[in-house]
């Protein structure tokens, strides 16, 4: 059987990453560093030959995709598309800048709702929140697991090749799952914008795990 490939991609640099805001659900696109670094990952996937890939709803995911399909030459491949892999929606701090929110409500406070496993930050309607959703990293992981674990994980195990072009927390709870790791061990998994984690299987198992 073919060795199956896992790469998981964060997108590159959001406007509202430059800008220190809570983005979560709202459709921001990539910053021109951003641009740049996902074009330097393609860069670093070039050899690799993907059989499909997947991305979320949202345009920075989907942009940082397109970049680096365009780096290695393979802009013809299957995508599917799904808000099952968005970021964590943050609730009514979605907008906000951080450093100012942080003066508002205290800074353990938003540090509790950015890194606690299952702690979400206030659900308040606003303009950026009409529906009052909000989620803590338990809930992300409750709608991108079963979608990973259904629609992508059998494709790898497979033997093929698939590039999965995400976010921080949704990609978070996928790495969570794969490497498992604890509620605690997770709150301290960072994943950088531009970053790419490559994971290689044999069958039902991971045999090799690269950061890129």
């Amino acid at each position: 059987m073919n060795m199956g490939k896992l790469v998981l991609v964060r997108h590159g640099e959001s406007q509202w990453n430059l800008e220190n805001r809570f983005t979560g659900w709202v459709d921001i696109p990539l910053s021109p560093k951003g641009i740049v670094e996902a074009q330097e990952v393609g860069k670093k996937l070039k050899g690799y030959a993907f059989t499909r890939a997947f991305t979320s709803a949202l345009t920075r995911a989907q942009e940082t995709l397109r970049l680096i399909l365009e780096q290695i030459e393979q802009k013809g491949i299957p995508i599917e598309r799904d808000k099952a892999l968005n970021e964590r929606h943050y609730g009514a701090l979605q907008g906000k800048n951080k450093a100012e929110t942080a003066a508002l409500y205290g800074e353990e406070q938003v540090k509790i709702w950015r890194r606690s496993y299952d702690i979400a930050p206030p659900k308040d309607v606003t303009e950026l929140n009409p529906d009052g959703i909000s989620e803590s990293l338990k809930n992300t992981a409750e709608r991108t697991l079963p979608y990973f674990l259904e629609k992508i994980l059998p494709l790898v195990k497979n033997g093929e090749a698939i590039l999965v072009a995400a976010h921080g927390n949704s990609l978070r709870s996928i790495v969570m799952d794969i490497d498992k790791l604890s509620e605690q061990e997770v709150i301290k998994l960072e994943i950088a914008t531009g970053q790419a984690i490559v994971y290689e299987y044999d069958g039902e198992n991971v045999k090799s795990k690269m950061i890129l």
